[in-house]
């Protein structure tokens, strides 16, 4: 499979791998962990907590399922989301921590798999026309839209959780 997923059937098997690898690393991290900070965040300079890296997951994935489910009733949609704009992603992900702060980490791990589901039974209701042949925002297709927020985005939170847990020596 190459790394940029060209068809649907491409595209479900990058996000089911992705969300295999980081749930497995979510779970070899004692729930006493999830508070610290200590991954690297997505604003430079900042650290964050591995809950905060969950939130963050499904932060993205549930403004992906909002935007394909505005567009398809034919409402706009404000891309990335209504009170911000693309340079403020940093704000926009700062509301996702607050949004998840008060959840536990196996709340938050329970989210993240329905999100994911979803996102997967998104993907399996649409074909690779609309996926793939079709504009869906700006010069993106729908595809890539979910791939940037979804894969792409667990691979490279996965990234700063492995570094995490090896600091942490966490097996």
């Amino acid at each position: 499979m190459s790394s940029v997923p060209k068809n649907k059937i491409e595209l479900q098997k990058a996000i089911t791998l992705a969300f295999d690898k980081v749930l497995a690393d979510y779970l070899s991290i004692p729930a006493e962990m999830s508070r610290k900070i200590g991954v690297t965040g997505n604003v430079k300079g900042t650290e964050i907590s591995v809950n905060d890296t969950i939130a963050y997951l499904i932060g993205w994935g549930e403004l992906v399922i909002k935007w394909y489910a505005l567009k398809s009733k034919g409402e706009p949609v404000n891309f990335p989301e209504t009170g911000y704009k693309w340079n403020e992603l940093g704000q926009l992900v700062q509301s996702f921590h607050s949004q998840y702060h008060q959840w536990t980490y196996e709340k938050l791990l329970m989210e993240f798999k329905v999100t994911i589901a979803n996102i997967l039974l998104l993907v399996e209701s649409l074909d690779n026309k609309k996926l793939y042949d079709e504009s869906w925002y700006e010069h993106y297709t729908l595809a890539k839209m979910i791939q940037f927020n979804t894969s792409s985005a667990m691979i490279n939170m996965r990234a700063k959780v492995i570094k995490f847990k090896k600091i942490n020596h966490i097996k």
